[in-house]
């Protein structure tokens, strides 16, 4: 078994909810998503993951190139810093 888990993927489910926090907090689109980030530990790449990218992993690991590939997870988050 292998396991994909992504963090932040900016979906147009996830843009919504960034376009409230701008307009609530008078800010544009790119200060709310930092505002997100913070408050999510920080993501190190700057930026949440691209629907490509998660697309792109999960067609390697079914792929015949990942067919030894198993017992693992795959963190596809961008080093978001959990916060507890």
């Amino acid at each position: 078994m292998v396991r994909v888990s992504p963090g932040w993927v900016e979906t147009e489910a996830a843009v919504g909810p960034v376009q409230e926090i701008a307009r609530q907090g008078n800010t544009d689109f790119e200060g709310a998503q930092k505002q997100l980030m913070s408050s999510l530990g920080g993501i190190p790449i700057g930026r949440p993951a691209k629907p490509r990218e998660v697309a792109d992993l999960v067609a390697f690991l079914v792929s015949p190139q990942a067919a030894s590939i198993t017992g693992t997870e795959y963190v596809i988050d961008g080093g978001t810093v959990p916060t507890a």
